[in-house]
């Protein structure tokens, strides 16, 4: 593909998508119905509809009998941790290989020309970018990931959280399950901004914030603190009234989506002439100037309200600039 036909690249090789970001069209107003419409398909295809099935799957699959959940032993979580690091490693590295190992489709579509593995750091465990993400990924992230799904599962099976059945709530439980992307959201953007508070920063998010140009291993290469409560996203199905697989659909959204924000590529090509959209731009503007787009998809409208939203355009630029200078002033004048 003919990455020229969708953006332009800078002289130093970065490149970036001629259209601009838009925010959900859920929330305009005056509203827009037959744009909500036409938005649609693109909230649950592909990545929705892929969480929902990987969850169906896990629980019919590998989650056993609520009897045996009750009782909190060692054989059924650690074949779920095992199962769930076999699982993290296929599905992004099914991402990194053909992008980055391979590199199919070299720079084009890739919003920073550079590669990590060109460019060893200190900051990385053994220096290489790729290898620290994905042993903080693997060593870290999953096993956290894994503690709280157990403590749902066990939670759930002990009668400790509501359990609803989906025959006897059918459309209360379609709708929660319809906003489990917009209560990722909304968990996402909150505990975002709590953990870029300076101290927060310093000693926690600034580990994730190594990876200034972000690859798939990136998503979960984070501090363990974050972890933690990135993955604490299930524990809004502890206080709303849902059922397990829901919630097992929240943690996948988190583990398994956190990878398309972070894959460097606007789009991924599958043919000569064609591919499919990545959706990871508003991110990949977060990790590049750190202080925009709180929100993981835009879903819930807080970067818009709070001044924080960036969506590629000069425009944005110059906002973002005359806010760092504001903030330079107001921190020299608290220092006088």
């Amino acid at each position: 593909m003919d990455d020229n036909k969708y953006g332009t690249r800078t002289k130093r090789g970065d490149w970036a998508p001629n259209k601009l970001l838009e925010p959900a069209p859920i929330w305009l107003f005056p509203p827009k119905p037959l744009k909500v419409l036409k938005w649609l398909p693109a909230y649950f295809f592909p990545y929705n509809l892929l969480f929902m099935a990987s969850a169906l799957a896990y629980w019919y699959l590998v989650v056993p009998a609520p009897e045996v959940l009750q009782n909190l032993t060692w054989g059924w979580p650690l074949t779920m941790m095992a199962l769930n690091v076999v699982l993290t490693f296929l599905w992004y590295q099914a991402w990194e290989l053909p992008l980055y190992i391979r590199r199919r489709q070299e720079t084009r579509f890739k919003y920073n020309h550079k590669f990590p593995e060109d460019q060893p750091s200190d900051v990385f465990w053994f220096q290489k970018q790729t290898l620290d993400n994905m042993l903080r990924s693997l060593l870290i992230g999953v096993p956290i990931w894994t503690a709280l799904q157990v403590l749902m599962l066990s939670a759930s099976a002990n009668g400790y959280i509501p359990w609803l059945n989906f025959a006897e709530h059918p459309y209360w439980l379609a709708l929660v399950a319809l906003v489990v992307p917009i209560i990722h959201d909304f968990h996402f953007y909150c505990i975002h901004r709590l953990i870029h508070v300076p101290v927060l920063y310093k000693y926690v998010h600034s580990v994730h914030h190594n990876s200034v140009n972000p690859s798939p291993w990136s998503s979960l290469s984070m501090h363990p603190i974050e972890h933690f409560l990135y993955f604490g996203t299930v524990f809004w199905h502890f206080i709303i009234p849902s059922n397990p697989i829901i919630a097992l659909y929240q943690l996948h959204f988190a583990g398994f989506g956190a990878v398309p924000g972070h894959v460097g590529f606007d789009k991924v090509e599958t043919t000569e002439e064609g591919g499919f959209d990545t959706h990871a731009y508003m991110h990949y503007l977060h990790h590049k100037y750190f202080e925009v787009n709180y929100g993981g998809d835009g879903l819930v409208p807080f970067d818009r309200v709070f001044g924080t939203y960036h969506d590629g355009s000069k425009e944005s630029d110059e906002q973002m600039k005359t806010r760092f200078r504001e903030k330079k002033e107001r921190l020299k004048a608290k220092s006088q």
